[in-house]
Order: structure tokens, then sequence, then C-alpha cells
């Protein structure tokens, strides 16, 4: 979940219990949905390892083929056949237009592309458990990042973000009052009673897999507790309404009745996003909006479902570094995220483990 903001546009995108312990876990949980579709609960595993600090001569990976589009290139057509369904293009052309008065060339996947994603979205999701797992106060965000990289290479894969239009890390490290984008940094530790967003990308055969999860590291506050669990739960009810014919409002919809409900305001200037062949493709996905609105979701279509709730106010504001983005009042914020292929009769989530 990371982008680089045109400068003529706003940014886009881009409980069961409590635990005890000082050492991070990750804290997917089971929702409260018509369906569980995968969402499954992950065992963090014990144990730290040591791990050296970012380096001055890591390989940037070349991103060309991750985030530069090849509409004009090949044409293949999916089988018609299985959950999703027949598709007699290669992109669905929405006829609304954008607020910047451009169409979306929104990817419909065939058979075995989603099949790529499948294992780009597992991977990342290895990944992440695999680094959550590791986290323990005193250890800094380039320890993170470190572990990111490696972790991503032992797999066969590439960090998506590292170098994205300059990001200087292979992973975004959003801690406490970070809403997103947070840079990895040797001088930044991480204490007991923080919450933190850790937002890993794969890109493995070309195509991607985009995830990111909450931790708790050690004891943590009432409220800390209470905002990380209504952002996962904001996610899923977002995912609950995807299926084939629904409407890309009706996502945005479902996050903001929960998040008012809950009293929590939705950041409103960065969203999900599709996802496939690039990190960051149309259409955006506003976790705020109205029920049937927006272009129809296909079956084939791939996205991103990532809300980011503040305990405050829902107004942001970014740093210096031109990359990270906290809220405005200070207030804690947490986000989860998913990466979800749309089927005929709902969705299948491409970043769990089960």
């Amino acid at each position: 979940m990371i982008e680089k903001h045109a400068p003529w546009r706003k940014q886009r995108h881009t409980s069961r219990r409590a635990i005890e312990e000082l050492r991070a876990n990750l804290v997917f949980q089971r929702p409260d949905m018509p369906t569980n579709r995968g969402l499954r609960d992950v065992e963090a595993l014990g144990g730290a390892t040591h791990v050296s600090l970012l380096g001055n001569g890591d390989e940037i990976a070349d991103l060309r083929e991750a985030h530069v589009s090849d509409r004009a290139g090949r044409r293949e057509v999916g089988q018609a056949e299985a959950a999703y369904g027949a598709r007699p293009k290669r992109y669905w052309i929405v006829g609304a237009r954008s607020r910047h008065d451009a169409a979306m060339a929104i990817e419909i996947l065939s058979l075995s592309q989603i099949e790529r994603m499948r294992r780009a979205g597992r991977l990342a999701a290895e990944t992440l458990a695999f680094v959550g797992s590791r986290l323990r106060p005193g250890m800094s965000t380039a320890e993170i990042d470190r572990l990111v990289r490696e972790d991503t290479a032992r797999r066969g894969g590439r960090p998506s973000q590292l170098g994205y239009s300059g990001f200087p890390a292979a992973v975004c490290t959003s801690r406490n009052n970070v809403v997103c984008h947070g840079i990895p940094s040797p001088r930044e530790l991480l204490q007991v009673g923080d919450i933190i967003n850790i937002d890993v990308t794969t890109n493995i055969d070309g195509y991607h897999g985009d995830t990111s999860a909450m931790f708790l590291i050690g004891e943590v506050s009432a409220d800390a507790k209470r905002i990380v669990d209504v952002a996962r739960r904001c996610r899923d009810v977002g995912i609950a309404v995807i299926r084939d014919g629904a409407r890309l409002g009706d996502i945005g919809a479902a996050i903001e009745e929960l998040a008012r409900n809950e009293g929590v305001g939705v950041v409103t200037e960065i969203g999900g996003h599709g996802i496939g062949r690039q990190m960051h493709a149309d259409p955006h996905v506003a976790h705020t909006g109205k029920r049937g609105s927006g272009p129809r979701l296909k079956a084939g279509m791939a996205i991103t479902v990532e809300p980011m709730v503040n305990l405050g106010s829902a107004a942001t504001r970014q740093l210096d570094d031109g990359w990270t983005i906290v809220t405005a009042d200070g207030s804690l914020s947490a986000q989860w995220e998913h990466t979800v292929v749309v089927t005929r009769d709902g969705y299948e989530i491409m970043t769990n483990l089960a």
C-alpha cells in the first residue's frame, strides 16, 4: 500500500484478547461475517533473531515490470470457467469518469493470472507473519525492513515497494499516530505500549500481493486495543460486500457505517487500489462512500481493501520527508489490508494463510 502522489491530486492510495507478553503478536482474527472465506487466525511464532541495520549497498529492484502497464501489449483471454466467469477482453473499460475526467481501465484477470496472484499474495502473507513473530521491544524499524528483504528473497520474491517512486525501503512501518507510509529508520525503536502497522507487498513472476496488519508491542492501552480491533472489523465488513455485480461504493459505505457507529474517523485522502501486474492500478477503492454508487465489480477484478481509521479526527498531514502520513491531532491510527479477487458469488482473499 504505497503510492507516490502527483502534485495535482490528493493522496490516494495510498478482539480476540489482549496480548500480555513483551513481544508483538499478529492479531489476524476470524471476523463476524456471513461467510468466513479464509480469514483465519495466524499463530505468531516465538523467538527473535538479531538482524543488522539497513545497509548502503542494497540492490534496488527493477521496477519497470511492476509499475508500467502493458495495456497496449498482449491481450490473452482467460478460460471462461470456475468462479470467475467469462471475460471477453483483458481490460474492462469503466464507462463512468473519475474525478480527474479520465476513464479508468480495470484489468480482468484470467484464471492463470489469478493463480499467480494467489502465489504472490500467499508469499506476502507469509513474510508478514514471519516478521511479525519476531518483533520485540527495542527493535528498530530498520531491522524490520531488513527482515522483510531477507524473507522475501528467501521465498523467491522481490519487495514491490523498494525504490518505488523513490521510496527508500522495502516495507512501510507505521507506528502509533502514523497513518501510513512510515519509513523504517535505525533510530526508531519499538517500545512497550506501541502499536505498529507493517505493510508488505511481494512481487513474484510479475504479480503483486499486498497486505498489512497491526501488531501490539507488549501491553498496550485500552484505546490502542480498541482502534486496532475497529480497523480490522472495518476491513472485514468492506470485504464482506464484495461480489460480482456489486458497486465499488458498497465497500466504502460498509466501512464508513461501522466506523461511524464506533465513533472513529476514516481517512478519506488515501484508499485501496487495483492490483495485479502493477502494484497500483485502477480503480481507486475509497473507504467511505454511498451504497449503489460507483462502477460495478466484475469477477476477475483484483483490489485491495485497507481502511485507515483514527481514534480522533480523520484529518491527516504529511511530514517533510514527502511520504509519512500522520494524524493531524496526534491520535492513534490503525489499518489492516488484504488483496482480494472478485468472484461470481463473492470474493477470494489472496493474502491469507489458509
